[in-house]
């Protein structure tokens, strides 16, 4: 990649371009004999051929973020793949991650405990010594499902956890972080479970950058569930080893900005540090609308520890999604997300981000919300209202689906049923969870009579993603390997942070070489 008749420089976009991404190599930016502007991987050509303007060391993608975070969870980059519920983060997803060398969690959240079971055994078999996680959901409406899935990933030794959308701390997360607890020959602690808190608020943060409490740690010991050295050695480690900054992301999501929310996080780890000294050791990443490089490249540049990807990766190959969804997915763009209230807390007002494009669900569930705010059950609805639910929504009476609400809960969690035995606001709060509930799911199938109730979790990313790889043989979803995705969008952040070096030492470089198009690996 040189110009004829200089060997060893390159003037045209096409060959510096070709430069920067040779990352194990240094590359210089010189003026030459003739007064032109070249770049050069060759150091003897650098100081020979003319006169050095700036440079760049190599930059591999294993060196971008904190070392720390590679050597603790064992990967090549200080990259995961973010949790995606109800198994869309899918088995074959982690496998095909953590056999790239790379972290990613199972989406644990709103699957049957049993599957969470078998997922988990099969993981684990499949991935001895390797790297993945599990992920852990706040389910404060069903408290059991916390304690199943902290039951499988102690059961099979899951030696991650991502902890996600917890408001507060749970006897559960506790209990997974104590029972990992030990101790090594020097006295010091070891954390035997590894667990990754995703937040998008400060006094959340802080919670996982301090020892577990002791009133929890206390009624873990007395119900015999962890040992009370377990609890001794807990009071003196964070909760955490990694606390993801979760910005404007699908699903669970604060919308928080990243600029903003990122170096907040680092200065409450930092301002922690001074009481709790453990808590100086605990890196933040970033999560929410990282779907290019460049996004990944500032992600980094802000100071992020890793960063985390999430939508982006529903339309990959090896997600647990119909490919109707998928197809969906691949024309969003950045603009077409929505917020929807949730089915896990929908009570509570809480809600997630979902796709818009192509899908009614986020405008029915809303409507659902507002009725539950405003009737005090099922019978307090007008009849017109009961009747267009039944016909347009659920497309079954109301009683019949009260009575899958039953059976499901029955065997799920049948503490949801004892709150609503005599509250009949309770039973309609179930029942509408039981639309919104089964709405991802529909679309998880790709269920051919449902395409306007797909509940599609989706943020801005999915877009950004869309736009970058548009011509590019990403723009197939059939082309979309989770792995290579990584690669690709962690190749690129290098690239284009070699380039904001080259910038920031006051080179302009061609306006080509200020992006990254995605290549296949032997290209590179």
């Amino acid at each position: 990649m040189t110009t004829l008749g200089t060997p060893g420089l390159a003037r045209t976009a096409a060959d510096i371009t070709g430069l920067l991404l040779d990352l194990d190599r240094p590359c210089w930016i010189l003026r030459d004999e003739e007064g032109r502007v070249a770049a050069t991987t060759d150091d003897w050509a650098a100081g020979a051929r003319g006169q050095v303007l700036a440079a760049v060391p190599p930059l591999p993608q294993d060196r971008l973020g904190d070392k720390g975070f590679r050597v603790a969870h064992g990967v090549r980059a200080a990259y995961a793949a973010g949790a995606m519920a109800n198994g869309i983060a899918s088995p074959a997803l982690v496998v095909a991650m953590a056999e790239a060398g790379y972290l990613a969690s199972y989406g644990a959240a709103g699957v049957p405990p049993a599957a969470v079971d078998a997922a988990l055994a099969e993981l684990s078999a499949k991935l001895r010594g390797k790297p993945f996680a599990c992920n852990l959901i706040h389910s404060p409406s069903e408290l059991a499902l916390e304690r199943a899935i902290v039951d499988a990933c102690l059961r099979h030794e899951v030696r991650c956890v991502e902890a996600s959308a917890f408001m507060d701390l749970t006897p559960e997360v506790v209990r997974y972080r104590a029972a990992g607890l030990s101790v090594d020959r020097q006295g010091a602690v070891v954390c035997g479970n590894r667990l990754i808190a995703k937040v998008s608020r400060v006094e959340v943060a802080e919670l996982f950058l301090r020892p577990a409490p002791e009133r929890l740690l206390r009624q873990l010991v007395e119900s015999g569930r962890i040992t009370a050295e377990q609890a001794r050695l807990a009071e003196r480690v964070p909760m955490a080893d990694d606390i993801t900054a979760e910005a404007d992301s699908g699903g669970h999501t604060d919308r928080r900005p990243l600029v903003v929310l990122l170096p907040e996080l680092v200065a409450a780890r930092d301002r922690i540090a001074h009481t709790v000294p453990g808590a100086a050791a605990v890196r933040i990443g970033a999560a929410g609308g990282i779907g290019t490089p460049d996004a990944a490249a500032a992600a980094f540049a802000l100071g992020a520890a890793y960063i985390v990807t999430g939508s982006v990766n529903q339309s990959a190959v090896e997600a647990n999604q119909s490919q109707a969804t998928k197809n969906l997915l691949a024309t969003a763009q950045f603009a077409d997300c929505t917020m929807a209230p949730s089915s896990d807390m929908f009570e509570l007002g809480v809600q997630v981000q979902v796709l818009r494009r192509g899908t009614m669900f986020a405008s029915r569930a809303q409507r659902l919300y507002d009725l539950y705010r405003a009737y005090d059950g099922m019978d307090a609805l007008p009849v017109e209202i009961r009747k267009d639910l039944e016909d347009k929504l659920f497309r079954r009476p109301l009683a019949e689906i009260w009575q899958e609400c039953v059976s499901y809960f029955t065997e799920r969690d049948p503490a949801q049923l004892v709150s609503a035995e005599g509250d009949p606001k309770a039973r309609m709060a179930l029942v509408f969870r039981w639309y919104l509930g089964l709405s991802s799911g529909w679309s998880i199938r790709g269920e051919a009579d449902r395409p306007a109730d797909y509940q599609i979790w989706c943020g801005p990313a999915m877009g950004g993603f869309n736009s970058w790889v548009a011509g590019s043989y990403l723009a197939a979803p059939a082309n979309r390997s989770v792995a290579d995705i990584a690669n690709q969008l962690m190749t690129g952040a290098a690239y284009l942070t070699r380039v904001a070096q080259l910038r920031s030492a006051g080179v302009r470089l061609p306006a080509e070489c200020a992006r990254y198009v995605p290549r296949p690996t032997e290209e590179q």
